[in-house]
């Protein structure tokens, strides 16, 4: 692990920040191909990994992106937390806005239950775009973070970035598995549901770019971007991830998949920031 954060902190950060969402996106289509190997996937085991997903996200809110970016803000108490307020605010309303706009239907819902623009798009096509929706702001932290680092920002390190995209990997992968199995039921073929699967983190490397690039360049928006990224994050968990494990009987063990993801995303924060 030394080797690869030495590694990380050697190259452009906009570079590094590209090779992390890719490690991100691999361990999705990773996650993903497991749909070749099984036909059908148990409802408790998908709401504890939904779970998983919630508790990485809600853990990386805080330990990676809130706090270093109220540290690194200046001034002293309500000034101090500014920044990172209007930012969070400012991130969900971002993807509270794309959550208006862009055709999607969450993985338990049912077809009427499709939100955004009326489309005659298919079912696969709305389930994938709601797993795209939620790996922007995934995508986009990682990035900020990395720039973050490169800026020379007190509160940034590479070991917390290299933590927060193995933390979102490690998520990705039964994220993965969770997208391509109801494509699967509802018809496509295994490489099909891969495919989609797959395709769903596509949009983490380019988030992650855009946010080192952006906080390289206006290097004084850093605790706002950091925050941002974090209330996108919260906005999905809270509108979309924790509402997709309450539907069925097995809400006990989504709540300690959340627990057990919150754990493991904040133990990589501290151990390796």
């Amino acid at each position: 692990m030394k080797a690869v954060v030495d590694y990380m902190q050697s190259i452009d950060p906009i570079l590094a920040a590209f090779y992390a969402t890719l490690f991100t996106w691999g361990l999705t289509a990773l996650g993903a191909a497991l749909v070749f190997f099984f036909k059908t996937m148990n409802r408790a085991v998908l709401d504890g990994m939904l779970g998983f997903t919630g508790g990485v996200m809600v853990a990386a809110s805080f330990w990676s992106l809130l706090a270093p970016g109220i540290e690194m803000s200046p001034g002293e108490g309500f000034e101090k937390v500014m920044p990172a307020a209007v930012g969070f605010l400012l991130g969900a309303v971002f993807i509270f806005g794309l959550d208006k706009i862009l055709p999607h239907l969450h993985i338990n819902f049912k077809e009427s239950e499709a939100e955004g623009i009326d489309t005659g798009w298919r079912r696969t096509t709305l389930l994938t775009l709601a797993i795209t929706l939620h790996n922007i702001p995934e995508g986009l932290a990682v990035g900020v973070l990395f720039g973050g680092v490169a800026a020379g920002f007190e509160g940034a390190s590479i070991g917390g970035a290299v933590a927060l995209a193995l933390g979102i990997g490690l998520q990705n992968f039964p994220e993965g598995f969770a997208v391509a199995m109801p494509l699967r039921r509802y018809g496509l073929s295994r490489k099909k549901s891969w495919l989609y699967g797959q395709a769903s983190a596509m949009v983490e490397p380019v988030a992650a770019v855009l946010g080192a690039w952006a906080v390289l360049t206006f290097q004084p928006i850093l605790p706002y971007a950091l925050s941002f990224a974090a209330g996108a994050m919260i906005f999905v968990v809270v509108e979309e991830v924790i509402p997709e494990t309450q539907l069925d009987k097995y809400t006990d063990i989504a709540t300690m998949g959340f627990i057990g993801g919150f754990i493991i995303m904040m133990a990589l924060d501290v151990g390796l920031g």
